[in-house]
């Protein structure tokens, strides 16, 4: 596998930096998650996350598999050594405390670098680690308000207000760019000898994934007006209508060859050229048109009216059928481990090399003895530091 042979330590908790060092176990890496020896990681306990399957939650399950787990009181000072130790012959180093907070217990990258100069070093956080807003606590909610998205997320039917986005675009986004960024350094290692850091914001992460969006804002210094925007509701094939029994139709493209097919297909040419232009009041005569019209049929008879024409829709799957559904199967994004409980499969998929799943689950501390027992600690000083309680 593409990532056999890299070490990776791993002090992130909930979704972010797990979800970075998950995608480089399932590609070979082995990652030692750090735990608290009196806290585990929060996604081990149903109080926070209620669903389980098997012996574990679900988000444990599909965020930690494959890592090894050394539970580690790194405000002591027994256990930063032994982090010191394991940081001597690691490649990579994942934190997602706040800003300052690795500073001051001593395992900071300034700190970290002088034991190995080829670690690559990355944090994760809300805003970054600098700025004004750096010392302020964010989850994902909170990140993508900062970045503008939720005075987005709007149904173009309603007035109401800003709804929760159902995915944590954020904590994803920015895991992305982490992985993007780990691998960047590590390549530039390879021939400097020398690692580096790597500062990553959640926040900044939804900024970037911004460009289609940020024209009034770059264009004209204007707030958007959300159904002038093709993105936001005002373009007739980038929208959303229910049809008949409570379902829903997504149209998802608006090139001209799909306008076309569309209103040839009911019946309705006239709208083909302010449809093609741009979004806005030109669209709103067609967006009404569709919504009636699209009330005509049930789910299963615009499945059928849809079949075989070139245009981009989709039903609005929910989460059970979007996970059910037989692509998503084929494609091994749904997979089961031997005893039948189901993970998210791998999404980088090489023909050589392909990343491989390793379904053991870490119990908390499982791996501590035999992590300490390869840093040459005997037997009797791991009985000692765990009736100290550094492990």
């Amino acid at each position: 596998m593409k990532l056999e042979g890299l070490k990776v330590i791993d002090l992130s908790l909930f979704l972010p930096g797990p979800a970075v060092t998950l995608m480089m176990a399932d590609h070979g890496a082995e990652v030692i998650k750090i735990e608290n020896p009196n806290i585990p990681e929060p996604t081990r306990s149903s109080q926070f996350f209620p669903w389980v399957q098997g012996e574990s939650t679900v988000v444990f399950r599909t965020t930690q598999r494959g890592k090894k787990s050394l539970t580690l009181n790194l405000k002591e000072e027994e256990g930063k050594k032994i982090l010191y130790k394991l940081v001597e012959e690691a490649d990579v180093f994942v934190e997602s405390f706040r800003p300052g907070v690795m500073s001051r217990l001593g395992i900071d990258y300034d700190t970290l670098s002088k034991i190995n100069k080829k670690l690559v070093y990355c944090s994760m956080s809300a805003f970054g680690q600098d700025g004004p807003w750096r010392d302020k606590p964010a989850h994902d909610t909170a990140a993508v308000a900062a970045a503008g998205i939720l005075s987005l997320t709007k149904s173009p039917e309603e007035n109401g207000s800003p709804a929760i986005i159902g995915v944590a675009i954020s904590d994803m986004l920015s895991s992305h760019l982490a992985f993007g960024g780990i691998m960047m350094a590590l390549y530039r290692a390879k021939t400097s000898g020398v690692g580096d850091y790597v500062d990553i914001s959640m926040f900044e992460s939804v900024l970037n994934a911004s460009p289609n969006i940020v024209g009034p804002v770059f264009g004209g210094n204007a707030v958007p007006k959300r159904l002038s925007e093709r993105t936001h509701g005002g373009n007739a094939m980038l929208n959303i209508y229910k049809v008949k029994g409570d379902n829903f139709i997504a149209l998802g493209g608006g090139e001209h060859k799909f306008v076309k097919e569309l209103f040839e297909g009911l019946g309705r040419p006239e709208f083909i050229d302010a449809v093609t232009g741009p979004a806005g009041e030109g669209h709103w005569p067609a967006i009404k048109f569709l919504r009636d019209e699209f009330l005509k049929k049930d789910k299963l008879g615009w499945e059928k009216w849809f079949n075989g024409k070139d245009i981009c829709w989709m039903h609005v799957c929910d989460l059970k059928e979007a996970w059910d559904s037989p692509q998503v199967w084929e494609r091994q994004m749904r997979v089961k481990d031997p005893d039948g409980n189901d993970h998210i499969g791998i999404p980088i998929k090489f023909m050589n090399e392909p990343g491989r799943i390793n379904f053991a689950l870490p119990k908390h501390g499982e791996h501590s003895k035999e992590i300490l027992k390869s840093l040459k600690y005997q037997e009797n000083d791991i009985e000692d530091l765990k009736s100290k309680g550094v492990i």
